[in-house]
């Protein structure tokens, strides 16, 4: 059975073909490494296949480091494939599997003695191949480590986690400058068109109207179809013409828009940024960016260092990783530590209710932890320099995805809610919302008839017909009887949409709100008596408000009455300042968009409704607790008045005696200090006169006491003079 060795040198494969069958099993290998004669003898070159190139060697050993047979290496081994049980000894385990692999009838060894017999070839290598001098051969090693350096350095996986870690720590940055550079343009062009600010939300069309415009002057003139929606465009147009802000020259404009000009480069190119670190995680991190999403996943790996280094964290570490500071405190302090840290940002994660946040993060962490591992260590992954033969991007990320639902539907059970289709955004709500086309939206309108509006209004100047309508409709409240039928049909219409808006789609909801609307209706009502003369009856309640707006969020057709201002000190009880000034985000006439604002409404009645029976019942359990206390304060002082009755019943007439009070009287009692007469008069004993009773009393026991030790040492002595006469 003849025995082959594998050197792989820098210049090329070198076929070595042992003379000593049984050369792995001596005992004295070690000795036969150290002589470069000995070991001439012990092997003998059969072939030396020299590389073409540089790069090929490179190439050549690359493909060695990472276990691989190339076409080089085979072509090498069919030179012996006719040998009948050969034997061939490698240098690498995994090149030894990789060679088995190829069905050679050829049998890779590695073991100890393998790893000796190395030592001595390539200490004798020159020795072994001829057609390598030795100062050859060291130039050639220095050259090929130069050039395999920079090699894995070109595909090295910490530089693709390094392109990760700075995106996000420059994206992060970017919104920091952002808001700053954005706030100042608005603060800045202000001063001359004030109220843009309140038309225009967005800082990036903000930025670009100014480049437009230039001088409000300019406006009407200016064509902002490609940067504002045409219902904006009119009402900037209009406040142009009557704004109030300050005029500026020409200098002052152009250092402006020079800022403006800033903010929107840097708003193009953190949407640049931000689509090339969504493709930087999905082809570095399919999984980890299936389950936690392209920021979270990017920020996880920013704070590990690497993804190898994410990898290696185990779950409990990626669930509070970003909270450390936290969890030493809890640590130092003895108290919770930290359910979430980092990954409290992930969509999953805001899916869950309070309650459960941490048992789905903890569920998360698990799978994010399998899902880096995978990213980081399969065979397609950033370690193998992202090598993946017919792998697909679906398969890349099955794992992540088939994660992502398994924890959807955990968070359904949990929750009670319905499992949401595929491809579906959910919000922590968990109301399913598609993905729509990004749109400006409108500022809100001042309404003049109370702090808050409806929503939706529009943003231009109403036409001054409409103005002349609602000057009409803002007349005073005139009696209206209970049969009459004068009214309008504008008024039943708000009238029924307003008691639609005051339905509640569930039964329960008017028996919560019964006891919380009862102080409100008094409320309305007080305001009523002292708005309404005497001689007036009633008013319909739909079309009556305290804000001034109807329950719809309209102003009424009928005739509206204003309630006393809730910051005099003489108003009655009235909504919350926040409660009167909400208005819903939805805008649009659309009978979708009134469903909507009409359910949001009613969730948030809910959510009022639900706030305030926890006051309620905050207020009831201290009312009651501070009413324990008075009844166990009253309870005491009838037993003291009690006590104190009994007290002078038994003792009143002696204190009398005595000069002294009741209380004192009893006191002294229990302490002795009072003497009776024959007559059974009481006296009391003041402290002086008690202390010379007790040294007298005491003297009289040490005169006693001394007389009979006095007596006992005389006895003593007569007794022992009548026992030495005896003697």
């Amino acid at each position: 059975m003849p025995l082959f060795v594998l050197a792989e040198t820098p210049a090329g494969y070198a076929l070595l073909k042992s003379k000593d069958k049984a050369l792995l099993s001596r005992d004295d290998l070690e000795e036969v490494s150290t002589s470069a004669e000995r070991v001439c003898e012990l092997l003998k070159l059969k072939k030396f296949d020299k590389f073409d190139s540089a790069q090929s060697a490179v190439e050549e050993a690359t493909a060695l480091i990472d276990g691989k047979v190339t076409t080089k290496l085979a072509s090498l081994l069919d030179s012996i494939k006719d040998e009948k049980k050969a034997s061939l000894a490698v240098a690498d385990v995994k090149l030894a599997k990789a060679i088995n692999k190829l069905g050679l009838p050829i049998e890779p060894l590695f073991d100890d003695s393998v790893a000796e017999l190395y030592r001595g070839i390539r200490e004798h290598l020159p020795s072994l191949i001829p057609q390598l001098a030795p100062e050859q051969l060291a130039g050639i090693r220095l050259g090929m480590a130069h050039s395999l350096s920079r090699h894995r350095l070109k595909f090295s996986t910490a530089k693709f986690d390094t392109m990760i870690v700075q995106a996000i720590g420059l994206l992060d940055e970017l919104d920091k400058e952002l808001n700053t550079y954005a706030m100042r343009v608005k603060e800045w062009y202000g001063w001359h068109f004030p109220e843009m600010g309140r038309i225009i939300n967005d800082n990036l069309a903000y930025a670009r109207v100014i480049l437009k415009v230039g001088m409000r002057s300019n406006a009407a003139k200016s064509d902002l179809a490609e940067v504002l929606p045409e219902e904006i465009e009119t009402a900037v147009k209009a406040a142009a013409e009557v704004s109030m802000g300050t005029e500026i020259t020409e200098e002052d404009l152009d250092n402006i828009k020079s800022l403006a000009e800033q903010v929107v480069n840097f708003s193009e190119y953190r949407q640049q940024l931000s689509s090339y670190l969504s493709s930087r995680m999905q082809a570095i991190a399919p999984n980890t960016t299936s389950l936690l999403g392209e920021l979270v996943g990017a920020r996880l790996i920013a704070h590990a260092g690497s993804l190898m280094n994410l990898a290696k964290a185990p779950a409990s570490t990626i669930q509070i990783l970003g909270a450390e500071k936290a969890l030493f405190r809890a640590l130092k302090t003895k108290h919770d530590t930290p359910k979430y840290g980092l990954i409290y940002h992930a969509s999953l994660v805001g899916q869950a209710t309070g309650k459960n946040k941490g048992k789905i993060a903890r569920v998360l962490a698990a799978k994010t932890a399998i899902g880096c591992r995978v990213d980081a260590l399969s065979e397609w992954g950033a370690e193998t320099e992202g090598d993946a033969d017919g792998v697909t991007e679906e398969e890349k990320s099955a794992m992540g995805v088939e994660s992502r639902i398994k924890i959807e539907r955990q968070i359904a059970k949990l929750e009670g809610k319905p499992l949401k289709a595929k491809g579906v955004s959910i919000n922590p709500n968990g109301i399913a919302v598609q993905p729509g086309k990004w749109e400006i939206k409108e500022a809100r309108k001042y309404n003049k008839d109370a702090d808050g509006m409806a929503g939706d209004e529009v943003a231009a100047l109403a036409p001054k017909i409409e103005k002349a309508e609602k000057k009409s409709k803002k007349a005073k409240i005139e009696v209206v009887e209970e049969d009459s039928e004068d009214d309008s049909d504008d008024d039943s219409d708000d009238d029924s949409e307003a008691g639609e808006d005051t339905k509640m789609t569930n039964g329960h909801d008017d028996d919560d709100d019964d006891e919380e609307s009862e102080e409100e209706e008094e409320a309305e009502a007080v305001a009523l008596e002292e708005a309404v003369k005497p001689k007036k009856k009633s008013v319909p309640a739909p079309a009556i408000s305290t804000s001034g707006i109807g329950l719809n969020g309209k102003v009424p057709a009928s005739p509206t009455l204003s309630s006393v201002s809730a910051d005099t000190p003489d108003s009655p009880d009235s909504p919350t300042q926040q409660e009167t000034n909400w208005q819903s985000e939805i805008l649009g006439n659309t009978k979708e968009a009134k469903k909507a604002r009409k359910k949001e409404r009613h969730l948030r009645k809910l959510a009022l409704s639900e706030e305030r029976s926890s006051k309620k019942k905050e207020r009831n359990e201290k009312l009651a607790r501070r009413m324990d206390r008075l009844e166990r304060r009253k309870a005491k002082e009838a037993q003291d008045a009690r006590r104190e009755d009994r007290d002078f019943e038994k003792y009143g007439e002696l204190a009398k005696q005595a000069g002294l009070s009741v209380t004192r009287y009893k006191r002294k009692l229990e302490r002795g200090e009072i003497s009776f007469d024959a007559d059974g008069v009481p006296t009391s004993i003041s402290k002086k006169d008690l202390k010379k009773q007790r040294k007298a009393e005491a003297k009289a026991e040490d005169d006693g006491s001394s007389k009979k030790r006095k007596r006992e040492s005389e006895d003593g002595k007569a007794k022992k003079k009548k026992k030495s006469k005896a003697e």
